[in-house]
């Protein structure tokens, strides 16, 4: 008999796992570490907010929710389908939430589309609400980045890295346009060609895929563009616009509570391009510590003292990120029919 204690070999997988908490706590020690100094002074910070500008900001975030609910409301309007201001606040929260844990935006556009599907059986109404709020979304964001690295350019506040780094992200958003903009005059081909580069993809990464995902997915894409014609636009995109409108003035109100009065340069400066470095670092979930690192670190080379930026950006992602996201999750619950009181109303 062969007595050898046959040595463990952990699976890959949780190779790949352990690899990428390092990766996660790093990046956290990187960020993090070299505001260790700053934090008595972010303190004494903390101790003279003006608590008006705070409650202001607190409003202002609600507002962003209630935009964003109106956005996903006349979305599910133009096919003539009835969802409220407030129910689509929830669904927007919610999905948010499903996407940390589930999938990134693509698990939150997927459940917002069951939500809406459960009321519009034909789908129609459904396939907008998952896919066109981030669209719209992410349209108004990149507008704000631009604004902000033209003003940025201006000032000549760009070093070298920072050039290179910003001019990626911009001929990537560039190549994403290019790439719109085929999808919706040639879809078939566009369709060929992205499932080609899904395949060569999902074979590099030794995961399978299901290429009618993919078709599925353009084909709504191609859908939620032709239903803004005829002016039908104009109200989605009014939501769009309040959503990162008051979104950015609880940012701005904060500033104020913290005592830095800063222009609409700056406030554009450092809050479109992280969040589309967040959005471009896909693996971190809702963009964790590249969106709250890359705002300090503008914010501070566009003369913003540190410790008001590490006070005001861990104020902004508490109150716009991570409180909402908690309410999202039992907004999930009660969407999903898994709270007791809604299992009595469906009953």
């Amino acid at each position: 008999m062969d007595n050898q204690v046959q040595p463990l070999t952990p699976p890959k997988r949780h190779f790949w796992r352990d690899l990428f908490i390092l990766v996660i706590l790093g990046l956290a020690v990187h960020l993090l570490v070299p505001q260790i100094a700053t934090l008595e002074h972010s303190w004494s910070v903390v101790k003279d907010l003006t608590w008006w500008a705070v409650a202001l900001a607190i409003i202002c975030q609600v507002l962003s929710y209630i935009g964003s609910g109106y956005m996903l409301h006349a979305i599910v309007n133009i096919n003539q389908q009835r969802l409220s201001v407030f129910r689509g606040s929830l669904m927007i929260m919610a999905s948010a939430s499903i996407g940390l844990v589930a999938g990134g935006w693509v698990g939150g556009a997927a459940a917002t589309y069951e939500w809406v599907h459960h009321d519009d059986r034909q789908g129609n109404a459904a396939a907008l609400a998952g896919t066109l709020p981030a669209l719209l979304d992410n349209a108004i964001l990149v507008m704000v980045a631009l604004i902000g690295t033209l003003y940025l350019l201006v000032v000549h506040e760009l070093n070298g890295a920072q050039l290179i780094e910003f001019g990626i992200v911009l001929a990537v958003l560039g190549l994403a346009a290019v790439g719109v903009i085929i999808a919706l005059h040639s879809p078939e081909p566009a369709t060929r060609l992205i499932v080609w580069l899904a395949g060569r993809w999902a074979a590099l990464r030794r995961k399978p895929y299901d290429p009618q995902n993919i078709i599925t997915a353009v084909n709504q894409f191609v859908l939620a563009w032709h239903s803004l014609r005829n002016g039908h636009w104009l109200r989605p995109v009014l939501g769009a616009i309040a959503n990162i409108g008051f979104d950015m003035l609880t940012l701005y109100f904060l500033f104020i509570a913290a005592g830095n009065n800063v222009n609409l340069g700056i406030l554009f400066a450092g809050y479109g391009l992280p969040f589309i470095l967040g959005k471009i670092a896909f693996m971190l979930p809702g963009g964790v510590g590249v969106i709250e690192g890359s705002m300090v670190a503008l914010y501070t080379s566009l003369q913003v003292p540190n410790a008001v930026s590490v006070v005001v950006i861990l104020g902004y992602r508490l109150f716009s990120f991570w409180l909402p996201a908690l309410v999202g999750f039992a907004a999930a619950a009660y969407l999903s029919g898994k709270l007791p009181w809604t299992k009595a109303e469906q009953a």
